[in-house]
């Protein structure tokens, strides 16, 4: 038996129950744009504060384009993968200069752009510009997965669901709403455990919920655990101020500021540890007084303890490659740091900075 389903329902659906988003009383493709670039791997509640702040600091494209880095990301600080944000920042400056100020609405143009996938070109065309292009995200492969029985999202499979959603992109069907519908309801109804069937107004038509576990479809692919690290970090102190370095943007958290460290190698203590990458990154050897505390946290594909030593400078003076500076602890809302940084300036802020 083939699934049926069509517009009208979903849409009928998405009118009387979709949220109140911000993004969502706009056309302007700005918006929608930075908008969707946020919502990568984050979650809706975490991401309306920063973009309700981001639009009121920077309301058009130009505005971020003419922003330094090290404001952009300020901004952009605890939302985490600080890529995307380097990525639009470079992607606004050449919409600016090379489109005069344009955003293309054009697939081809527009997914050129750094940062901008499959999904995202189709999200912001559908959206600002009407174009008849589907966006799949995660809630919409879940949900055409259970409508049409898929298990296993292989190639094919998502070529089959693409397909499904490109037949209700016929006629006067308004392209951003039904994209923006069938997310809508894969977010809050086809959700990945105790999916609400009896809300969902295309039950009736869904192989999945008639074969009655719909949690079993698609399959999770199951991923390895993530590593864990251990990492060693100074503060050192020149009087009242420590110092400070910039991540190069190439880097994993890219041009966000630091404590000096590294990873801890195999066989190695952690102050011999925080002695070689202290040399290494700013050519002088630290003079470790004591351990300031150990911190854990987590990323996307690993996790680290970060121990942490208060030290000072011995008489040769620090000459990192690095961009560094020299900061007291009032200083530190000024620049932009990971989580883990803050985990270990909350500890201290409790505890004393003292040495």
């Amino acid at each position: 038996m083939q699934v049926k389903i069509t517009s009208k329902e979903i849409l009928n659906w998405y009118y009387g129950n979709k949220r109140e988003l911000p993004f969502r009383f706009t056309k302007d493709p700005y918006k929608i744009w930075i908008s969707e670039i946020m919502l990568q791997q984050t979650q809706m509640k975490t991401v309306i504060p920063f973009y309700n702040r981001w639009i009121d600091t920077f309301p058009t494209l130009k505005s971020v384009a003419m922003a330094k880095s090290d404001k952009i990301l300020k901004l952009w600080e605890g939302l985490g993968y600080y890529r995307r944000c380097l990525n639009f920042h470079k992607a606004s400056k050449i919409v600016m200069e090379k489109y005069h100020g344009r955003i293309p609405n054009d697939y081809k143009i527009f997914r050129s752009l750094p940062g901008v996938g499959e999904y995202t070109a189709g999200a912001v065309l559908s959206i600002a510009f009407g174009v008849q292009i589907s966006a799949i995200d995660g809630n919409v492969n879940r949900l055409l997965s259970r409508l049409n029985g898929i298990k296993n999202l292989t190639k094919r499979n998502r070529l089959i669901i693409k397909n499904k959603i490109k037949s209700l992109l016929i006629g006067d069907i308004v392209p951003g709403d039904l994209n923006q519908a069938l997310m809508e309801l894969g977010a809050l109804v086809c959700i990945p455990k105790n999916p609400l069937c009896y809300d969902c107004p295309l039950s009736h038509v869904c192989k999945a919920y008639r074969n009655g576990n719909p949690e079993l479809y698609p399959i999770k692919i199951k991923r390895p655990s993530k590593p864990h690290l251990e990492v060693v970090t100074a503060i050192i102190w020149r009087k009242q101020k420590f110092y400070i370095q910039k991540r190069s943007k190439k880097q994993m958290l890219g041009g966000l500021w630091e404590f000096p460290g590294g990873k801890v190698e195999k066989g190695e203590t952690l102050e011999n540890a925080l002695v070689r990458e202290i040399e290494e990154e700013c050519l002088f050897t630290p003079d470790i007084i004591k351990r300031a505390t150990s911190i854990n946290h987590t990323y996307s594909h690993f996790s680290i303890t970060m121990h942490c030593y208060h030290c000072k400078e011995k008489k040769k003076k620090i000459t990192s490659q690095n961009p560094f500076n020299w900061i007291s602890v009032k200083d530190i809302d000024k620049y932009s740091f990971p989580k883990a940084n803050h985990k270990i300036f909350n500890f201290m802020s409790k505890n004393g900075w003292h040495i």
